[in-house]
């Protein structure tokens, strides 16, 4: 809604939830996660007061661990080097890597790279889910590196962002964007019917009127007819009264566990914050284990992980299904966006929504119009 706004469509941005966010808000109070749990109890009085809590339902951090063991590692060491100094339109910084196309296993295998280093390269540098990058050409794979270690070298002890108060701090931010730019926000707005004529979206019926519209977007919930489910993820919030062992008793990290680490075909993640984000009580812990379910029991996958927790005061388990959706939205003029997945960064996220842009417009989503409007506040362009 915040970049439609900003390009100059008309919004109405309709919730049926009285919290903005929908599957990704932050939950608070404590009490109130436990009842959507469905948890017996109340929270116990070591957790503090219940209104100092802000729980995030799906971990996500923006790029904006400590790596000094590995980056002194001199074979690893060049490798950076030679990633930080890569410039794809000056030749001279190749040191003989064709970037269309030299495969990324053969970068590594020049640098001399072990399986362990690579699988960290990949899947916590690069963030890529699965191994398919490692036989295709490297540029995009360098690029990745490029971005993580500028990030890096941005804010010093992590390239990541992490919004005070929590996730839900952002859908907040968007509606706020949105609404400067003359688009209407909705909450507590049940949709009662996505009307249609001749195959293609006209308005939404809620409560007995009919907002009509040209073009819709939506999550799967809303369009139930219009998805496939394409598989599952678990995700499990574990409160703590102590930092994550192994990780310098920092106050927030995450943790990316490849696939091959743990003899899976999906990489296990964990997303650690805490009082110092103001979304817990003095003294407390949050950290959530997600991945994408690959047996028939998804709570054994992770006891690995759950293990290295330990001990867990409370834990909370959610399997959500995943979904996609059935067509491009084009004939229907409905863009369906997919589910949330199981990584702990918004990348999947960000690309799902240059997607739509794309298929709305029919043009890429360039952050150059959205950038110069920056400093105008008030929804007028300065000329």
């Amino acid at each position: 809604s915040g970049i439609m706004s900003v390009n100059g469509k008309k919004v109405l941005h309709m919730d049926r939830n009285p919290y903005y966010g929908g599957e990704s808000s932050s939950i608070t109070p404590l009490e109130e996660l436990y009842k959507r749990f469905n948890l017996p109890d109340t929270p116990p009085e070591s957790m503090g007061r219940g209104r100092d809590w802000n729980v995030d339902l799906i971990p996500k951090f923006l790029m904006a661990n400590d790596l000094m063991g590995m980056f002194e590692k001199r074979r690893f060491r060049k490798f950076l080097v030679f990633v930080a100094n890569f410039d794809e339109n000056d030749p001279k910084t190749f040191e003989g890597v064709d970037p269309k196309a030299t495969t990324m296993r053969d970068v590594y295998k020049k640098f001399d790279l072990g399986q362990d280093v690579i699988d960290f390269t990949g899947h916590a540098l690069a963030l890529y889910r699965t191994d398919d990058y490692l036989d295709v050409p490297c540029l995009e794979t360098i690029n990745r590196i490029k971005l993580y270690s500028e990030s890096l070298a941005r804010y010093g002890k992590s390239p990541y962002l992490y919004p005070l108060y929590g996730l839900g701090e952002l859908p907040q931010g968007f509606a706020r964007l949105s609404a400067i730019y003359g688009g209407t926000y909705m909450l507590n707005k049940p949709v009662d019917e996505i009307v249609m004529e001749n195959g293609k979206v006209v308005g939404v019926k809620s409560e007995g009127e009919v907002a009509r519209c040209k073009q819709l977007i939506c999550d799967p919930s809303y369009v139930p007819d219009r998805v496939r489910k394409v598989g599952q993820v678990i995700r499990v919030i574990c409160i703590l009264s102590h930092p994550i062992k192994y990780t310098n008793d920092t106050n927030s990290c995450q943790i990316i566990i490849p696939q091959n680490q743990v003899n899976r075909n999906s990489d296990i993640y964990v997303c650690m914050i805490s009082y110092a984000h103001n979304v817990a009580a003095q003294g407390k812990y949050i950290a959530i284990v997600s991945t994408t379910v690959e047996t028939s029991e998804p709570e054994r996958e992770i006891e690995p992980v759950l293990e290295l927790l330990e001990p867990i005061d409370q834990k909370f388990v959610a399997i959500s299904d995943l979904y996609e959706p059935t067509d491009d939205g084009t004939e229907s003029q409905v863009f369906a966006s997919r589910s949330y997945d199981a990584t702990t960064h918004f990348e999947t996220t960000c690309n799902d929504i240059k997607d739509i842009y794309k298929r709305m417009t029919g043009s890429d989503f360039d952050f150059e119009n959205m950038k110069r409007k920056q400093n105008d506040v008030f929804g007028e362009d300065e000329q």
